[in-house]
Formats: structure tokens, sequence, C-alpha cells
């Protein structure tokens, strides 16, 4: 240890026994004058004295009762232990210390008090709005509960207060509470109710004990205002799906339920989610659907009504509902549907007529092919789709038409000034010719206008034309002649078709023009196939016109052939068949002439057939039929053939029908197919067989057993006749016999 520090604890020591020495003998007690302590607690007062080395002490109540405690003496300290404290113990205690001749005395005063719990909040029944309810406040085992006080607050308000201030008749743990009643509203929902007990354990305590307890406040509210959203509709139809939400205000939240109105008026329950999903509806799921939200404090429902109707389908028709058609060209109608899964199709027209078309249908699609278009076609069509037990009809018209060539413009001769000439603007195999409207114009100027009627019985590719006279001047050249055609199909619903052709006027002076224009024909415009023809151009005329020969090709091109006056065709086939122009030009008029020429072609491959067949029985139908297909104008003339001369058969296009054949049907028939460059012959045989279950009935093969045995009778005869003449000669030869007699 160095020094320094021993010095100074030896002069501390001599202090402290200074001290000691010159201290008087006292006496204290811990804590000073007052305690407080808990019943139930462990408490120690503590008494030391100061001054005496060996103090000898005791205990007592100022009341002289007994202590309830252990005394523990320690030294200069003395132990008063009160381990547990109870009423006993409410007392002031005295510590008496004594050393030698001294003797000293102090005392403390021990309060108790008992207030373990924090208060209890008791509710009479959950709280609903509207619905009275009791609020208990409730401190257990308190004392001295003369000076308990006890307050309730809702929120910042204080509801109720309450003190106990009655005197206590013994010494006892006491539960004091306080009560409220009150009505709970909306807008306590979430507020806090406290409960604060203070204790005042003596009676100049500035400081309570206190405790308190929160409790927040949860007003309970019965189901109400229950909602039911539906998607997407309240109306469906058959296969369609619906989902159903369902919610419901209230406090606890009300569980949900779903169920049905039955027809008797009861419920079937269907499911306990707030959500409702129906896939597949179907027309016996219409109805009314309940919801309701249930919870302790009641329930509250809601209705809707869902009504399945039986799927809609759609039926649509192109091209549209009127639709134009030329003749000739193939149309197809479509009919479709949506909605219809296994839709079932008819066609038919609204006058009931023949239906012409085909008919090819395709799943939810009908198709009615008019190919090639023609006049039976013209009709409106309806399309009539059955879906289950639900019809839907369509309509579409067909109008027809024809006008398949630009018009031509003829003129009588060349444009020479002052001569008259005649202009023709012809349309050719139009319909309806009644819908046509032809315009003669030159220039901007309109010469003529014309327009045609027709027979309404009658419907026909017509030529129509117009005609006028026109007196040209030179100052007409340059000027374009153009002849336009109008024709208006259906009323309104088409833009008319137009057609035109142009023309650009050439006027000469007075000149001498091609005159005595003729097409001299070698033979005949009509020829047998393989014949050789020559076709001359005649014509007079200053200058003297150029000269060119065409073929006129199906689409109304020309092609050219020759420019010399002579046109030669060697060995002629069926393709030369045909219209050959000759177009002239001179300085005054541009002319043509055309001449038709047909080669004829004799009937061959012809064919006859008996149908079903060539062997029948009595009482069936049988068509003879006979057919020339490769040659046209071909008259054909069906016989039957007999010794007695042949019978000329009424046909039709070359048929005949024997119906129920008898037995005198039987023969052979023979078909004449000739035409102007010669004639066919076919024939066939037909076997009628009588019935074998008639009685009345006489068959071919007894007829043929008869005849033969009347001609077998007679022979057997002459044989017996020519053996016996041998016999008488010695020989015979039958051949010779036979010679002599031819």
């Amino acid at each position: 240890m160095p020094r320094k520090m021993v010095v100074i604890f030896g002069a501390s020591n001599i202090l402290w026994m200074v001290f000691a020495v010159s201290q008087a003998f006292k006496i204290e007690v811990f804590p000073e004058s007052e305690i407080v302590a808990q019943i139930g607690a462990s408490v120690s007062l503590v008494c030391s004295t100061t001054g005496c080395e060996s103090p000898s002490f005791s205990w007592r109540t100022q009341i002289d009762s007994p202590l309830n405690a252990k005394v523990r003496n320690e030294g200069t300290k003395s132990t008063l232990i009160m381990d547990p404290v109870s009423f006993g113990n409410e007392h002031s205690y005295l510590c008496t210390a004594t050393c030698e001749s001294q003797k000293a005395e102090n005392g403390v005063k021990v309060h108790i008090y008992s207030f373990p719990k924090d208060p209890e909040i008791n509710l009479s029944g959950p709280l609903e709005i509207g619905k009275p309810v009791t609020v208990t406040c409730l401190v257990s085992d308190v004392y001295p509960f003369d000076r308990l006080e006890i307050y309730l607050s809702k929120g910042d308000h204080v509801l109720k207060m309450e003190d106990f201030i009655e005197p206590m008749e013994k010494k006892s743990l006491e539960t004091k509470s306080l009560k409220v009643t009150f009505t709970p509203t909306n807008e306590d929902t979430g507020k806090a109710l406290v409960c604060q007990a203070k204790l005042y354990i003596t009676e100049i305590d500035d400081e309570p004990q206190k405790r308190e307890t929160t409790r927040k406040l949860q007003v309970n509210t019965s189901p109400k205002n229950t909602v039911i959203s539906v998607n997407p509709s309240t109306r469906l139809q058959e296969g369609g799906s619906v989902t159903m939400t369902c919610t419901s205000e209230g406090l606890p939240a009300p569980q949900i339920s779903w169920s049905k109105k039955l027809d008797n008026g009861s419920l079937q329950y269907l499911s306990g989610n707030a959500t409702l999903t129906l896939i597949a509806m179907r027309m016996e799921d219409s109805g009314i659907y309940v919801c309701e939200g249930v919870n302790l404090f009641g329930k509250n429902g809601k209705e809707v009504e869902l009504i399945v109707e039986e799927k809609l389908f759609t039926v649509e028709i192109s091209p549209g509902p009127q639709i134009a058609a030329q003749i000739g060209d193939s149309v197809v109608l479509t009919c479709g549907v949506t909605g219809c899964k296994s839709p079932s199709f008819a066609w038919r027209t609204q006058t009931d007529s023949p239906l012409s078309g085909k008919v090819r249908n395709e799943g939810t699609t009908s198709m009615l092919i008019l190919s090639p278009v023609s006049f039976e076609d013209e009709h409106s069509y309806l399309c009539t789709v059955t879906c289950g037990h639900k019809k839907q009809e369509k309509r579409i018209r067909v109008d027809l038409y024809s006008f398949p060539r630009d018009p031509e413009i003829e003129m009588s001769s060349l444009l020479v000034s002052g001569n008259p000439v005649n202009i023709s603007c012809k349309v050719p195999n139009v319909y309806p010719s009644d819908q046509l409207e032809i315009e003669l114009l030159k220039g901007e100027s309109v010469m003529k206008t014309e327009t045609f009627l027709m027979d309404v019985h009658k419907k026909s590719l017509e030529n129509k034309s117009l005609e006028m006279t026109f007196i040209p001047t030179t100052e007409d050249t340059g000027k374009v002649l153009v002849c336009q055609a109008k024709l208006h199909i259906g009323e309104t619903e088409f833009e008319p078709k137009q057609r035109q052709s142009t023309q650009t006027l050439h006027v000469k002076g007075k000149r001498i023009c091609p005159r005595n224009t003729i097409i001299l024909v070698s033979t005949s415009s009509i020829l047998e196939e393989g014949s050789s023809v020559n076709m001359t151009y005649s014509s007079n005329g200053l200058p003297a016109p150029k000269i060119l020969w065409s073929r006129q090709l199906n689409n109304e091109d020309l092609q050219p052939l020759s420019k010399n006056t002579i046109l030669t065709l060697i060995s002629t086939k069926k393709e030369s068949s045909c219209t050959y122009v000759c177009e002239r030009i001179n300085q005054v008029e541009m002319s043509r002439k055309e001449v038709e020429l047909i080669i004829q072609v004799a009937p061959k491959d012809i064919q006859l057939m008996a149908f079903p067949s060539e062997s029948v029985k009595e009482g069936d139908t049988v068509i003879i039929s006979c057919t020339c297909g490769n040659v046209p104008q071909t008259w054909i003339i069906l016989k039957k053939k007999a010794e007695t001369g042949d019978t000329v058969l009424k046909s039709t296009d070359g048929a005949y029908t024997i119906h129920k054949a008898q037995l005198e049907d039987a023969g052979v028939y023979e078909c004449e197919s000739k035409n102007e460059i010669g004639l066919q012959l076919r024939s066939i045989t037909l076997d009628v067989k009588g019935r074998g279950n008639s009685k009345d009935y006489f068959s071919p093969e007894l007829l043929v057993l008869y005849c033969a045995s009347s001609l077998i009778i007679p022979a057997i005869g002459m044989i017996i006749y020519f053996a016996r003449k041998a016999n008488m000669k010695g020989s015979y030869s039958l051949v010779e016999a036979q010679k002599s007699k031819v």
C-alpha cells in the first residue's frame, strides 16, 4: 500500500473514534413515522440505535395488541417483519431500545390497504344500436372502501362518478361497483369506455392509488341494406351464365346465404358464399333467388328474379335483301346462322315455284347455287332456319337482267354533206327490255331518246334499237356520235347499268358512194361439212372502196382473214359456222355487210334405249328414249315396227312412255334421226312378260309350246310318209327331195 494512503487511513480512524465517544445514544425507525402496506405483501420495520454498542430492543403496538409479526435483532438493529401483511398489522408500532441505563423509543404508523386488481368492465349484453345496455364497473377486494372513488367515462365524457363514504362495520375486503345504463348509437363505435378507480389510503393523501380499465366499444347492428348485384343481366338466354353478388351491412359482419324460392314458398338452400355463379342456365332455372344477411342480432333479405329465355339465334342472308344477276352467270345465295349449333335449313320460292338450284349445307351455313341463272330463277327466295322448336325466315329477291354488249352504231351510208343518212343504235340480247332507255347524242346534244314496252307475260332476250334519220353537214365533222344505253334493274335498289358506244363523224362533200353492194355466196350459206364455198363482195362506187374480210369471234371481236374481194373456204368443218364480215371503205362512206355460214353435219352417234330394261313385265312403265346429242337441228322419229306397217309414236324430246305395258307392246322399236344432210337408224326389241299369278293370262311360253306342237305333228307325219316311200324304192334323199321342190 502506498505510504500516503496509510497515513490518510490512520487519521480517519482516529477521527471516527473521537466522534463515537462524543455521540449521544439515539434511536431511529425506518421508515419514519408512517408506512403504507398492501394486504398480502411483505413489510419490514427497521429500528436502529447509535451511541451504544450493545443495545437491547423490544417491539409493541401502541394499544398492546399482538404484533402479528416476527422480530429479528442484529447488533444495533432490530427488524420487525410482517409477512404477509394482514388486518392485524394496522397499528402504530413502538420500538424501545435500552443501552445500560439509557432508554430510547420511537414509533411508526402502519396503514394497510387492498387494491390488487384493475377494475372490470362488464356489459349486460352486446351493444346494439337503439337497445339500452347496462355497464358495470367492478372493483374487487378493496380496503378501505370508504376512501374509494369510481369514475366511468365514454370517450371524453364522464358518464358517472361514485364514492363510498358509508362507515365500515368491520375490517374486510369489499367489492364495489358502479352501474350506468345508456343507449348505444352508431357514433359510439370505436369510442373508449374507461373505468377508473382511486383509493385514498390515508385521510391526508393527496395522491391516491389509481387503477383503470379501458374497453373499446363495438356497437352491433342487425343486418340491413342488403344489396344484390347481377352480372350480366337478370334476363338470360339458355346456355348462358350469371354471377350474383350479395352484400349486407351489420356488426358483426353478417353471414351471407343464397336460396331459391320454390313453388310452394319454401326456400332451397344453394350456397353460403357472397357470390353465387350459375352456369349453363336452362329455362327451368328461372325464378326468384333470395340472399339473406344473418348475424346474432337479426337477418335481412333481398330477392332478385332471373328470367331464362330460349336461346335466340340470328339469320343473315347474303349478298343482301335483293340481288341483280346477269342471265348466264352463277349466283350463290348464302344463309348463315349465329347462336345455334345445329340448325336445319329449308329453301323455297315465295310463290312455291320449283327450286331449280342446288342446295349445299355446311354446319351453320346453307348455300343455294343457281348456275347458270335463267329466267326460271327470277324469284323471291326464302331461307327457313329451324333451331329447336323455333323458326326464323329470311328473304332475298333475285332480279335478272341481260345486258351483255355495248350498243352498236350503224349508218345506212357514209356521211356526205346534205345527204340524209339513217342511224341505228342497236342493243342486243337485253332483258328486261321495258327497263331499257336508249339515248343518241351528238356531242352533248341529245338527238333522240327511246324507251320500250314489254309483254309482261313473256320473258325473253330482246334486240332493241333506236332509229333516226340524220342530215349531216360539214360542220359535224369531228363531233362524236354517242349511243348510250341504260338498263334500270329492280325498283330503286340498284343504279342503272350503263353501256355506250361512240363514233367520230367524218362528213364529206357529195361524191358517188358505193352502191349496189352485195355479198355473193357461190353455193349456199347452208353447207354440208367438208364442202367448199366462195364469198364475193360486189359494189360500185367512186372512189373504189377498200375491202377487209373478217371472222366474228364469240366475244364479238373480229379476226381479219383477207383483203381480197373473194374469200374462199375449203373443206369446211362444223367449227367454220359463224358470221363473216366484209367491211368496205372509201373517202365518202364506211360500211359493212355480214353473211352467216351454217355448216351442217349428218346425224351420228344416235342412241336408243329402253328404261328400266328391254325386258319388262306386264303392267310396268317403260320409256323408249332416242338421243342424238352432237348434231343440232336434228329431227327424231320413233316408230314401232309391224308386218302390217310402221306406227309413228308421239314422242316428247325423243322419248316415248308406255304406261302399264301390255303384251301387244312387245316388239321392235326404231329411231330415225335425220336432218337436211342425212339420216341414221337404230332399233331395239322390247320383251313384255306376262304375270304368272293372273288367271286370265296366257304366257308367251305356252304360246311358243303350242305353236311348236302344231309344227311338230305335221313334221312327224311327213317323216313317216317319206320313210315308207324310201322303203318302197330302197333309198331316199331328203336333200334331193327338197331340191326338187325348190
